[in-house]
């Protein structure tokens, strides 16, 4: 600090400094903004202390370039329920239909939502933890819960990835290992093995070959070797990727964000040549338009909407705290939302492309065995040969033929026809059985590539398309956790990235025991939906209500450089929140309605049967979604009744580029008065009038702090504003 300085000139006269900060200021020369620290501790200015404190505030990693961040959001955002998710409920809830309440939905909600989390990581530059704190002390436990999710979620996630590594590197091999039912030997007879005879190839393959899985979620099995190395592989890959924080995922990004979309090309491409593709996606987008009326589809789309974005997971605010202020959010947050819609719409078109092949394949399959069965009868007498048309020739018997024929059997044998057992044999019936996730990545996808010409080369990219997907959304969801985290607590990266993949990895084993599945299906359902959708409706109320929608809105003008719409405001204050609260309320009464449950496959009948949680899995259950949700109300007390430092009792204030910025210290509570105002607290002039105790990062407005005396500061004071934030 320059040596004529008037806070230097004070410092060696015994006279009481009983101006404020801001008159100070005011009458402050200019000063070296690097150095010159004004310090509230009453502290002598520490060069290193310093120096930690620039390399937090200006030396925070950023991204290499706006390319790099817009890809790692895109890869956060599309995922896995882009490709196995969306096409399932286009299919249920009215094709083309669908995407009407998707898209309004997607702008009501999504985009404002989005817009929101990007805004306030890029405006105060920490994870979701030291967001929240920051914007409300008291619903600090938004960050806590959001890190919770992000590490139930992480847990299953990456079973599926190794689900899809272990598919990868069997995919190297004609034909594909789920191409045909196995062969096993009875004593000198070769047989077909029964459960898969009875079932699929397919379908064998994943339950028996793959999982292994047992007959119910209380029959543990022991752990499957298989899937163990595979997950192992799998957080070998997250832990890599993450090591380095953005350096290192950033660059992986580029291969993950961007593979799966050639694959998703090339497939459509590839799909668009096959033989009934036409018949799929006329299906798919065929809207029913009466579909848009049931309340079901508009919670299903909002709630699509929601998990698609990434919202409240905190990786959305980690990957956004590493942008410089000036980038413009807005248009990042419009860019990757319609980017997201526009990968669901390609996938979709993808997904029944190829499945109206395999509904041709299969239809044709359908026709070749009841053809054989008509035969059957008509050699033994059972039918006439009157009731087949005489154009109709077995040897190439059309679908057209088959119901024409099938039609006429029906009508003449009305009393006995069940007794014959023959098949509709409609393209209609095929396309319209619904699969989604597990059951059509590994099931009807897999099923179909078989029919493929170079059907290894197809899964090889399909697998390596998932398994890039996967860790997109993987590196997101870590950043949820680990940027928060060591913005909060200093711990060193390297260390604490490694050891949480440890941890989860060994967490984790529940996931890959011949029960495991069930595990994955249990944790899909219910560790995150009701916890995230409480945990997005605070982050609403917090800014829009607590903060201030109109105070958020002229932060935002400043950051941005111009005002962002109207549209906005009414979404974030009103729109927004009762959306969230009536999909919140949609949600518990369908927890309520739909009895806790799951798919399990039973060995001996070949099928799956919905089987109830046993007491003690409910147990678990509950368990998850409290634990979820249990930060925020014990944050809310904690600070409410000051049972903990909310870590904002003391303020140290420094210069930077025009701006002073808001530095968190461990002065007690009435420490702040004596060495801001005066030498001794009897010589501190009265008090400011109250104010509410924050109004946020860089407002236009002073930073003014409580001064209610049982308050978190103790006594209140005013610090002065400048027109520009580095916060």
């Amino acid at each position: 600090m320059p040596k004529n300085s008037k806070v230097t000139q004070r410092e060696h006269s015994s006279e009481h400094v009983t101006e404020s900060v801001a008159d100070l200021l005011a009458h402050e020369e200019p000063v070296d903004y690097k150095r010159s620290v004004l310090n509230v501790t009453g502290e002598t200015w520490d060069k290193q202390k310093d120096g930690d404190e620039e390399l937090d505030a200006e030396n925070r990693p950023a991204w290499n370039s706006k390319l790099q961040y817009i890809l790692a959001q895109i890869g956060y955002s599309v995922g896995l329920g882009n490709v196995w998710r969306f096409p399932y409920l286009c299919q249920k809830n009215g094709g083309g239909a669908y995407l009407v309440p998707y898209l309004v939905l997607l702008i009501i909600i999504g985009l404002p939502l989005f817009f929101l989390e990007l805004a306030v990581g890029q405006r105060i530059r920490r994870g979701s933890i030291g967001v929240w704190n920051y914007i409300c002390p008291r619903l600090g436990g938004i960050g806590y819960a959001s890190c919770l999710v992000c590490f139930f979620v992480g847990l299953y996630y990456n079973v599926i990835i190794g689900w899809s590594i272990f598919y990868f590197f069997k995919s190297f091999q004609y034909p594909l290992p789920w191409s045909e039912c196995p062969i096993v030997k009875n004593g000198s007879v070769a047989i077909v093995e029964t459960e898969c005879e009875r079932s699929s190839a397919t379908t064998y393959f994943w339950y028996r070959e793959t999982l292994d899985i047992s007959d119910s979620i209380s029959e543990s099995g022991g752990l499957n070797w298989k899937m163990t190395l595979c997950l192992l592989v799998a957080w070998s890959l997250v832990g890599l990727a993450m090591i380095k924080g953005i350096q290192s995922s950033g660059k992986v990004m580029y291969f993950s964000s961007l593979f799966p979309y050639v694959v998703l090309v090339c497939f459509l491409v590839r799909g668009l040549l096959l033989r009934g593709a036409v018949d799929g996606i006329m299906h798919m987008f065929t809207p029913k338009l009466d579909k848009m009326l049931d309340p079901q589809v508009w919670r299903e789309a909002a709630t699509q909407v929601f998990f698609a974005l990434g919202l409240g997971f905190g990786g959305v605010i980690a990957f956004s705290s590493y942008n410089k202020q000036d980038n413009n959010c807005h248009f990042d947050a419009t860019l990757v939302s319609f980017i997201n819609f526009f990968t669901s719409v390609l996938a979709t078109l993808v997904v029944f492309a190829v499945l109206g092949f395999k509904a041709n394949i299969m239809n044709e399959k359908c026709v070749v065995e009841n053809a054989e069965k008509i035969l059957g009868y008509l050699n033994t007498n059972v039918l006439s040969h009157d009731l087949i048309p005489p154009h109709v020739n077995f040897s190439h018997l059309t679908a057209k033929d088959y119901n024409e024929m099938y039609r006429v059997i029906m009508t003449v044998k009305e009393g006995h026809f069940k007794e014959l057992g023959l098949d509709a044999c409609l393209l209609e019936d095929e396309l319209n059985k619904s699969v989604q996730g597990t059951g059509l990545a590994f099931i009807a996808f897999t099923e179909a590539m078989t029919h493929f010409p170079a059907s290894p080369f197809w899964s090889v990219m399909f697998f390596l398309m998932l398994i890039n997907l996967g860790l997109g959304s993987m590196i997101g969801t870590m950043s949820g956790i680990t940027t928060p985290i060591i913005d909060t607590f200093k711990v060193r990266k390297e260390v604490f990235t490694v050891g949480s993949c440890i941890f989860a990895f060994v967490v984790g084993l529940i996931f890959v025991q011949r029960s495991g599945n069930y595990f994955v299906t249990m944790f899909d359902d219910y560790s995150a939906t009701l916890p995230l959708t409480v945990v997005v409706i605070l982050e609403n109320i917090a800014v829009a209500w607590i903060y201030g929608t109109k105070k958020f809105m002229q932060e935002l003008t400043e950051m941005l450089g111009f005002r962002p719409y109207q549209f906005y405001y009414y979404t974030w204050k009103y729109v927004s929140p009762i959306c969230m609260a009536v999909l919140m309320t949609a949600s518990i009464i369908q927890l309520g309605v739909s009895p806790p449950g799951y798919s399990a496959w039973i060995r001996e009948e070949a099928a799956e049967k919905f089987l109830f949680y046993p007491t003690w899995a409910m147990a678990i259950l509950i368990s998850l979604i409290i634990l979820a949700s249990l930060p925020l109300p014990l944050v809310f007390i904690l600070r409410q009744f000051h049972l903990v430092s909310d870590g904002s009792n003391a303020l140290s204030v420094t210069y930077k580029k025009g701006r002073m910025m808001k530095d968190i210290s461990n002065l007690e509570d009435n420490d702040e008065t004596r060495f801001i105002l005066s030498k001794v607290p009897s010589e501190t002039p009265s008090p400011m009038p109250t104010h509410r105790s924050y109004l946020g990062p860089g407002s236009n407005s002073p930073m003014e702090m409580s001064s209610a005396p049982n308050g978190r500061y103790g006594s209140g004071y005013l610090l002065a504003s400048t027109p520009e934030s580095e916060l």
